[in-house]
Protein backbone atom coordinates (compact mmCIF):
# COMPACT_ATOMS: atom_id res chain seq x y z
CA UNK A 1 0.00 0.00 0.00
CA UNK A 2 1.15 3.48 -0.82
CA UNK A 3 1.20 5.79 2.20
CA UNK A 4 1.12 9.71 2.00
CA UNK A 5 4.68 11.19 2.59
CA UNK A 6 3.78 12.92 6.05
CA UNK A 7 2.08 10.00 7.54
CA UNK A 8 5.70 8.08 6.39
CA UNK A 9 8.29 10.87 8.43
CA UNK A 10 6.04 10.73 11.09
CA UNK A 11 6.35 7.26 11.62
CA UNK A 12 9.54 7.94 11.20
CA UNK A 13 10.13 10.17 13.86
CA UNK A 14 7.71 7.58 15.49
CA UNK A 15 10.30 4.88 15.11
CA UNK A 16 12.93 7.28 16.42
CA UNK A 17 11.54 7.69 19.49
CA UNK A 18 11.07 3.79 19.28
CA UNK A 19 14.78 3.06 19.12
CA UNK A 20 15.49 5.71 21.81
CA UNK A 21 13.17 3.07 24.30
CA UNK A 22 14.74 0.07 22.84
CA UNK A 23 17.96 1.42 24.11
CA UNK A 24 16.82 1.95 27.52
CA UNK A 25 15.36 -1.44 27.94
CA UNK A 26 11.82 -0.46 27.30
CA UNK A 27 9.99 -2.56 24.82
CA UNK A 28 10.81 -0.04 21.30
CA UNK A 29 7.57 1.49 20.77
CA UNK A 30 7.25 5.31 19.73
CA UNK A 31 4.84 7.93 19.36
CA UNK A 32 4.41 11.48 18.58
CA UNK A 33 1.31 14.15 18.28
CA UNK A 34 1.26 16.11 15.31
CA UNK A 35 -1.21 19.20 14.59
CA UNK A 36 -0.70 21.77 11.81
CA UNK A 37 2.09 19.31 10.23
CA UNK A 38 4.32 20.24 13.35
CA UNK A 39 5.13 17.45 16.12
CA UNK A 40 3.69 19.04 19.04
CA UNK A 41 4.45 15.99 21.48
CA UNK A 42 6.95 12.71 21.37
CA UNK A 43 7.07 9.79 23.78
CA UNK A 44 8.05 6.40 24.30
CA UNK A 45 7.64 3.48 26.45
CA UNK A 46 8.94 4.27 30.07
CA UNK A 47 6.40 1.22 31.93
CA UNK A 48 9.93 0.00 33.09
CA UNK A 49 11.98 2.77 34.57
CA UNK A 50 8.94 5.15 35.69
CA UNK A 51 7.25 1.84 37.53
CA UNK A 52 4.13 3.33 36.01
CA UNK A 53 2.07 0.52 34.30
CA UNK A 54 0.54 3.43 31.96
CA UNK A 55 3.76 4.81 31.36
CA UNK A 56 3.09 3.95 26.92
CA UNK A 57 4.29 5.18 24.55
CA UNK A 58 0.89 7.17 23.22
CA UNK A 59 0.13 8.61 26.41
CA UNK A 60 3.69 10.21 26.97
CA UNK A 61 2.86 11.65 23.66
CA UNK A 62 -0.44 12.83 24.25
CA UNK A 63 0.77 13.88 27.83
CA UNK A 64 3.78 15.92 26.36
CA UNK A 65 1.04 17.48 23.77
CA UNK A 66 -1.39 18.54 25.70
CA UNK A 67 1.29 20.60 27.82
CA UNK A 68 2.74 22.02 24.94
CA UNK A 69 -1.06 23.15 23.87
CA UNK A 70 -1.95 23.91 27.57
CA UNK A 71 -4.92 21.79 26.95
CA UNK A 72 -5.98 18.53 27.62
CA UNK A 73 -7.73 18.43 24.52
CA UNK A 74 -6.11 18.16 21.04
CA UNK A 75 -9.00 18.23 18.21
CA UNK A 76 -7.33 17.81 15.08
CA UNK A 77 -4.06 16.00 16.35
CA UNK A 78 -2.77 13.03 14.50
CA UNK A 79 -1.44 10.24 16.72
CA UNK A 80 1.35 8.06 15.30
CA UNK A 81 2.71 5.16 17.04
CA UNK A 82 4.58 2.71 16.39
CA UNK A 83 2.51 -0.21 17.70
CA UNK A 84 -1.36 -0.45 17.86
CA UNK A 85 -2.57 0.87 20.48
CA UNK A 86 -3.94 -1.21 23.86
CA UNK A 87 -7.48 -0.68 25.54
CA UNK A 88 -5.64 2.12 28.08
CA UNK A 89 -4.41 4.16 25.42
CA UNK A 90 -7.49 4.04 23.32
CA UNK A 91 -9.51 5.60 26.16
CA UNK A 92 -6.95 8.24 26.34
CA UNK A 93 -6.80 8.96 22.82
CA UNK A 94 -10.92 9.17 23.10
CA UNK A 95 -10.05 11.54 25.94
CA UNK A 96 -8.18 14.12 24.20
CA UNK A 97 -10.21 14.43 21.23
CA UNK A 98 -7.85 13.00 18.59
CA UNK A 99 -9.20 12.84 15.18
CA UNK A 100 -6.85 10.34 13.74
CA UNK A 101 -4.41 7.17 14.27
CA UNK A 102 -2.44 5.96 12.67
CA UNK A 103 -0.06 3.30 13.73
CA UNK A 104 2.75 0.39 12.37
CA UNK A 105 2.54 -2.98 13.76
CA UNK A 106 -0.60 -4.71 14.32
CA UNK A 107 -0.52 -6.22 17.98
CA UNK A 108 -2.72 -9.39 18.11
CA UNK A 109 -2.60 -9.90 21.66
CA UNK A 110 -3.45 -6.26 22.89
CA UNK A 111 -4.61 -4.15 19.53
CA UNK A 112 -8.08 -2.04 20.24
CA UNK A 113 -7.26 -0.78 16.71
CA UNK A 114 -8.85 -3.86 15.21
CA UNK A 115 -6.77 -6.99 16.37
CA UNK A 116 -8.86 -8.05 19.76
CA UNK A 117 -11.24 -5.40 19.46
CA UNK A 118 -12.05 -2.43 17.87
CA UNK A 119 -12.64 0.94 20.01
CA UNK A 120 -12.14 3.74 17.63
CA UNK A 121 -15.99 3.71 16.28
CA UNK A 122 -17.35 2.15 19.82
CA UNK A 123 -20.71 3.29 20.66
CA UNK A 124 -19.50 3.15 24.40
CA UNK A 125 -17.53 6.00 23.52
CA UNK A 126 -18.46 9.64 23.28
CA UNK A 127 -15.99 10.27 20.91
CA UNK A 128 -14.95 8.43 17.68
CA UNK A 129 -11.56 8.97 15.55
CA UNK A 130 -10.19 7.63 12.12
CA UNK A 131 -7.71 4.73 12.13
CA UNK A 132 -5.04 3.91 9.65
CA UNK A 133 -2.78 0.75 10.34
CA UNK A 134 0.38 -0.65 8.90
CA UNK A 135 2.26 2.28 8.17
CA UNK A 136 6.33 1.17 7.96
CA UNK A 137 4.65 -2.19 9.38
CA UNK A 138 7.93 -4.59 8.15
CA UNK A 139 10.12 -1.76 10.27
CA UNK A 140 8.07 -1.46 13.23
CA UNK A 141 7.42 -5.45 13.96
CA UNK A 142 11.25 -5.88 12.89
CA UNK A 143 12.12 -3.82 15.71
CA UNK A 144 9.99 -5.55 18.06
CA UNK A 145 10.55 -9.08 17.17
CA UNK A 146 14.52 -8.11 17.37
CA UNK A 147 14.28 -6.50 21.18
CA UNK A 148 11.94 -9.81 22.60
CA UNK A 149 14.38 -12.50 20.38
CA UNK A 150 17.07 -10.83 22.52
CA UNK A 151 15.26 -10.98 25.46
CA UNK A 152 15.04 -14.76 25.16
Amino acid sequence: MSWAESDVASMQAALAAAIKAGAAGEVPVGAVVVLDDEIIGTGNNITISDHDPSGHAEIVALRAAANARSNHRLPGATLYVTLEPCTMCMGAISQARISRVVFGAYDPKFGAAGSVIDLSDSKALNHHFEINGGVLADECSAMLKTFFEARR
